[in-house]
């Protein structure tokens, strides 16, 4: 009997841990789903109003800030205030930029093009990490230093307004993003990450530079950068 009952209850542990990791990407997809309809929202809201642009250092002090904010609340309910928050000011700051390219000739249909893209591969990834269930892990290392790297050349490109640079630093971040996306959907499936919170967040972000990256790049190839 004794042998029974710890024969069940190690079988168990796979099956509680199986829970728990459909628990996390379940509350992980509808939060992201929802912060997603925040941003287009938004954004929405801001280009219908006519908002000014707030210019890239109110929008970097902002994103900081309220990013912050979230990872540190991550534990409390707290975590979803200031993560709607976060998105939605993203989603605000974004509008003025996509009406003002909506206006272009061709701007709306890149517009389409950068967000069907990104629907795609974000979806091909997310399916191929969950199906594959590998470890990512191994390229946590990777992308912690080539986000960063790719942030600061950034700035330079920004500050210096070196275009040819800006380019690369989109590519670069198209790439990291992709890798991101596969990375965190790991620590999920592998039991890596039980706060959906901040799963969600890593996702949004890599989804919002996804969408940026390649509408930066869409519009240098025709011409409008």
């Amino acid at each position: 009997m004794a042998e029974l009952r710890h024969a069940t209850s190690t079988a168990s542990i796979p099956s509680e841990s199986a829970l728990a990791t459909n628990k996390v990407l379940r509350n992980t997809y509808w939060l992201l789903a929802l912060t997603l309809l925040c941003t287009s929202g938004c954004a929405f809201i801001a280009a219908s109003i006519g908002a000014p642009y707030l210019g890239p250092w109110v929008t970097l002090i902002g994103y900081f800030v309220l990013l912050f904010a979230t990872s540190k609340t991550s534990e409390s309910p707290l975590g979803l205030v200031f993560i709607f928050l976060l998105t939605g000011f993203m989603g605000f700051t974004l509008g003025p930029l996509l009406g003002a390219m909506a206006r272009v000739p061709g701007g709306s249909e890149m517009i389409m093009t950068a967000f069907g893209v990104t629907g795609v591969s974000f979806l091909g990834l997310s399916a191929y990490a969950i199906t594959s269930r590998r470890d990512f892990s191994f390229m946590r290392g990777f992308l912690t230093v080539g986000i960063l790297g790719a942030f600061l050349l950034g700035l330079v490109a920004m500050i210096f307004h070196l275009s040819t640079l800006s380019l690369v630093v989109s590519s670069a971040f198209l790439l990291l993003s992709a890798g991101l996306i596969l990375y965190q959907t790991g620590e999920i499936i592998n039991g890596g990450e039980r706060n959906y919170i901040l799963a969600t967040i890593t996702l949004w972000v890599s989804i919002y530079n996804m969408f940026m990256s390649l509408l930066h790049l869409l519009m240098a190839f025709s011409g409008e950068d």
